[in-house]
């Protein structure tokens, strides 16, 4: 058995086992559904309530996607403007830092006052969120290869476009696949947090009315559905990676094989 697959036969296990020890837990020491709701319960109520949940689903994967692909657009632009000015990097990167360090939570409610509620504002939140690791591990990757290569490949008279194209870019994929998989689960985070300050539709909006209603089985499928979401977007990135760039991954492989 290969390490990846042993990794996914290992998770799966360790999950199945969760979910039977907490319905077990539940129903031993008989645990009220409004604090606890049992697996099946949970599974009931995404059953009774399957097409309601799917617009919600979709209205929050469709903004996370968008905020995902502007960082990954501007994240990606901004580095190789920071990695090639100078000057550049000097005016962006502070502002830049400032952006991240201020919470979204305190300019979500601009942001909905700006854009309105609809899903342009949830889609600027999750982008906010999402872009800062992009920036910083194109930047890294960009810069990391060797002046010694650069020489060189100057010296076959080759321009800064092919030294890029040929050269910088390459090496940096690894660098920002590692940046992407952070970001997708962050942009998650970002339009949840736009639907909770306010939404009228999403799973965050869904959480936000499960916990006014004390419904805690929609609650926990929300939260389900919201897990099962984020690790499909990781997924994605993760095949396009092993798609893009197969030796980094094989790379990667035969390190955790060696350490297994």
């Amino acid at each position: 058995m290969s390490g990846r697959m042993r990794t996914i036969v290992t998770s799966s296990v360790t999950i199945a086992v969760s979910i039977v020890l907490w319905e077990i837990a539940v129903r031993l020491f008989k645990v009220p559904e409004f604090l606890v709701p049992a697996p099946t319960a949970v599974l009931a109520k995404m059953i009774q309530k399957g097409t309601f949940f799917s617009g919600h689903v979709y209205t929050t994967f469709y903004e996370t996607a968008l905020g995902f692909l502007l960082g990954v657009v501007i994240g990606i632009a901004c580095a190789i403007t920071i990695v090639y000015s100078r000057f550049l990097e000097n005016v962006l990167f502070p502002l830049i830092v400032i952006l991240q360090i201020v919470p979204k939570v305190a300019i979500a409610p601009l942001l909905l006052i700006w854009f309105g509620y609809g899903w342009e504002s949830k889609m600027l939140i999750a982008f906010l969120v999402a872009f800062f690791p992009i920036i910083v591990n194109t930047v890294s990757g960009l810069r990391s290869v060797e002046p010694e290569m650069i020489d060189l490949v100057r010296g076959l008279q080759a321009t800064n476009w092919q030294i890029f194209r040929k050269v910088r870019f390459p090496n940096s994929l690894p660098y920002i696949f590692s940046g992407l998989k952070i970001s997708i689960t962050l942009a998650v985070i970002g339009a949840i947090i736009g639907e909770f300050v306010g939404g009228n539709r999403g799973l965050g909006y869904l959480i936000i009315v499960a916990n006014y209603e004390l419904d805690t089985p929609l609650m926990f499928s929300a939260l389900f559905l919201l897990s099962v979401m984020g690790l499909v977007l990781y997924g994605i990135i993760e095949v396009l990676e092993r798609v893009i760039i197969p030796w980094n991954v094989a790379e990667e492989e035969k390190v955790v094989a060696i350490g297994l």
